[in-house]
């Protein structure tokens, strides 16, 4: 049975955020595999799901992503 709770991504954006870095690889394998690379694909919206965690300041393993403000 669920627990509920969600694992790695999904769920509303339980677990960990993803990076611009991490964005870039998926792009990568994306391209290289022959996998969808249209502006509605799973690796444009990694693309902006990691520049948006950039632009608010993400902290992960202890640094900063993006400038934040001060």
């Amino acid at each position: 049975m669920p627990s509920g709770k969600s694992g790695n991504g999904g769920g509303g954006g339980k677990g960990t955020p993803m990076t611009p870095s991490a964005a870039s690889g998926i792009q990568s394998s994306q391209a290289k595999s022959g996998g969808d690379m249209s502006s509605g694909g799973f690796a444009a919206r990694a693309q902006g799901a990691g520049a948006r965690n950039e632009n608010t300041g993400y902290q992960s393993y202890g640094h900063t992503q993006g400038q934040g403000k001060k």
